[in-house]
């Protein structure tokens, strides 16, 4: 977000180009540089959609992929800018919201156009806090050509009169090319070329995007391989190590204990668990804060414990991981808690067993436990880190003491059936 501020600071007129983007095409592409030239704005800032009010009830692409795509397209145009202001923020999406957040980012005087579709002119004054929004900024209608244009110049004269609103008309031919026949088309397996450009048809091919209504929530992430480039630029070579050992023992783990499945999980909350371990303790905080990401007091006063919280957030946006069990196997892999899934025990204990650690006292131990149960391998691990912490005078978080006891009494309960 910080970026973001600095992009549109000294910025005296900016127009916003709103949509969900699934996918973006040469239409909102013409679109936007239509706008910029005839309203000399300096820079048109794409903003896709988070969850938008009028499509609570429609199936729409994840975020992240509607923002990559977003970016692909647009990065070539130094006039052009990418927003997360939308897909960051929590619940529905309405523009007043992004229109007073876009402000405060702004100079105190700065003109903003909002481009929309003709169609939503005729529903604004259905919009949250329509009649305020409509002083806020001036809207630019757009249609492609055949357009019926008499109800619309009816319902922008109205606006004009009652409200002093400006809202101004373009025709773009462009608009013809709708996001809604290249999903159809991709599904089918008919050519979308010349519709978009070709980085996103190339990142569509690549993630099958479009080919099932009823995809896999796994499938929402970056590719294996590209993750671990990415990782092996934020850590150092040992703490890479370490990663690619953990993802290698909790694959292991979860050929025994899980499906195909789990392994895939495994493989990607194993390669991930320690995405923000080497981030410095100062940035650590700062992400927490542009993040959202809670802390206590413990981990406020003991730092180290903030990185599988900040890890999670981490996976989310930039490995695009969704499935909330990944997530939470990164989360809790250091505090553990009660009642853990199977993938995030997996992880808890691939990470303190996995082949690259020096030798200590109880490793093969919890080796052994490992492939013998894995709630007795919980709760020896939990036993063992919570004395080392104990005996180094650190903070323990509230979180691995109930799961200590939750793990002694799922033991105590099979040792008595």
């Amino acid at each position: 977000m910080r970026n973001e501020i600095a992009n549109f600071r000294d910025c005296k007129s900016i127009a916003i180009m709103g949509g969900t983007f699934d996918p973006i095409h040469h239409g909102h592409l013409v679109t936007a540089e239509a706008v910029r030239y005839r309203f000399k704005v300096d820079k048109v800032v794409f903003m896709p959609a988070g969850q938008p009010a009028h499509k609570t009830n429609k199936k729409v692409t994840h975020n992240e992929h509607r923002y990559l795509m977003t970016v692909l397209a647009t990065m070539r145009n130094e006039n052009f800018e990418v927003s997360r202001i939308e897909i960051d923020r929590a619940g529905v999406t309405y523009t007043i919201d992004t229109i007073e957040e876009l402000k405060r980012m702004c100079r105190p005087d700065v003109r903003l156009y909002f481009i929309t579709g003709a169609d939503a002119i005729h529903q604004i004054m259905t919009w949250k806090e329509s009649e305020r929004l409509l002083g806020m900024c001036d809207f630019v209608a757009v249609t492609r050509p055949g357009y019926d244009k008499s109800k619309l110049f009816q319902d922008i004269g109205e606006i004009r009169e009652k409200f002093s609103s400006r809202v101004h008309y373009m025709e773009v031919p462009a608009l013809a090319i709708s996001s809604s026949d290249i999903r159809e088309r991709a599904k089918r397996g008919a050519p979308i070329k010349y519709l978009l450009p070709q980085e996103v048809e190339d990142y569509i091919h690549k993630f099958g995007l479009y080919q099932d209504d009823a995809e896999d929530e796994v499938k929402f992430m970056l590719p294996v391989e590209t993750m671990q480039e990415k990782l092996q630029s934020a850590l150092s070579v040992k703490r890479y190590i370490h990663t690619m050992g953990v993802a290698e023992e909790a694959v292991k783990l979860a050929e025994i204990y899980g499906t195909p499945q789990d392994q895939q999980k495994a493989r990607v909350a194993g390669l991930l668990h320690d995405c923000a371990k080497d981030y410095p303790e100062a940035m650590r905080l700062r992400f927490c804060k542009e993040y959202k990401v809670k802390t206590d007091e413990i981990m406020e006063k003991q730092t180290d414990l903030i990185h599988p919280f900040l890890g999670a957030e981490v996976a989310r946006r930039e490995y695009q991981v969704t499935d909330e069990d990944i997530l939470n196997a990164i989360r809790y892999h250091t505090t553990g808690r009660a009642g853990m899934s199977l993938l995030e025990k997996i992880i808890f204990i691939a990470d303190y067993i996995e082949p690259n650690r020096e030798k200590f006292d109880g490793l093969e131990e919890a080796r052994r436990l490992a492939y013998l149960d894995l709630d007795m391998a919980m709760k020896y691990i939990l036993e063992s880190t919570i004395a080392f912490v104990k005996e180094r005078g650190r903070l323990l978080h509230p979180l691995s003491l109930e799961a200590l006891e939750y793990y002694k009494h799922c033991v105590e309960k099979e040792e008595t059936e």
